[in-house]
């Protein structure tokens, strides 16, 4: 199973300069929080935000990481 260590590295692998946060929500290995701000996602919709990080995993969403919650932001969007 991996570890957020190894999520919060392959994102930031996909979108080098973002600032990455990944955590485990249930401690088991397979339910995960990230919230990455890049600037990256400059105009593009909350979708295709999130589709490039879903990317960075492919087929693995949906089986050894059973959940993953995003969010994303521009470093000017200040929310």
């Amino acid at each position: 199973m991996p570890s957020a260590e190894e999520l919060r590295e392959r994102i930031e692998q996909a979108l080098p300069g973002a600032a990455v946060h990944v955590e485990d929500t249930t401690g088991g290995g397979d339910h995960f929080r990230a919230e990455v701000i890049s600037d990256r996602f400059e105009g593009l919709s909350r979708i295709q935000q999130h589709k490039l990080i879903y990317d960075v995993f492919g087929n693995e969403v949906g089986a050894a990481i059973h959940a993953l919650s995003i969010k994303t932001q521009t470093p000017g969007d200040g929310r």
